[in-house]
């Protein structure tokens, strides 16, 4: 396994009155996925959609959220 060193870094923004849109990038590696959207329902947040890209070792993926019906409070939006 290659061993890299990528900053992870999580934006969350307004993506409509009733969802956010979060957008992560870090090193890629198996089971990435399955472990963000762990994190996410974990704390109840709805997925409605994503969009997951790769480009080398990087993985940038953007996830259509909710909380409740609602775009994520700036509470929910400090995922760290």
């Amino acid at each position: 396994m290659l061993d890299v060193d990528i900053a992870t870094r999580i934006h969350v923004k307004d993506d409509g009155p009733k969802k956010s849109l979060l957008h992560s990038e870090t090193a890629d590696r198996p089971g990435l996925l399955l472990e963000i959207i762990q994190i996410i329902t974990d704390v109840n947040v709805d997925v409605e959609s994503a969009e997951i890209d790769a480009e080398g070792l990087v993985a940038k993926d953007k996830f259509h959220v909710s909380y409740r019906g609602a775009a994520l409070s700036p509470s929910l939006s400090q995922f760290s």
